[in-house]
């Protein structure tokens, strides 16, 4: 593997990564990378992150079945910002069910949701996921 060409010392060991659908352009996610979540995302050509709130990697898809194959990866001017982006094979990015995480609208003061989940999280996760 070549050298890896992030600043994680700059950003405290994590970067921010967008995920974009390869086919709609829709922005489907935004989650942290670590540098082993970067090194074995470019070594499997899947979305792997690292979980903040669980301190570990995450797997995208590992188990939804809803997981990210990269077709492109590009990296912003600083070295400090990813976006992947990925085939998202299963329909669904995120992890209430929607296609995106970004499902919903700020509108008039409150929160409109735009689109439909696509599972209930509880049959895939268990309850209280």
């Amino acid at each position: 593997m070549s050298e890896c060409p992030l600043d994680f010392e700059k950003t405290k060991g994590l970067i921010p990564v967008i995920v974009q659908d390869f086919e709609s352009k829709e922005i489907l996610m935004q989650a942290y990378l670590n540098k082993e979540a970067w090194e074995e995302s470019i070594r499997t050509s899947r979305g792997v992150y690292f979980s903040r709130s669980r301190q570990k990697l995450w797997r995208k898809g590992e188990s939804s079945g809803n997981y990210q194959i990269l077709k492109e990866v590009r990296i912003d001017c600083d070295n400090d910002s990813v976006l992947f982006v990925v085939e998202q094979i299963g329909g669904a990015a995120c992890h209430t069910g929607h296609k995106s995480c970004y499902y919903r609208r700020w509108e008039d003061g409150i929160l409109v949701e735009t689109d439909k989940a696509l599972f209930n999280p509880e049959e895939v996760y268990g309850p209280g996921h």
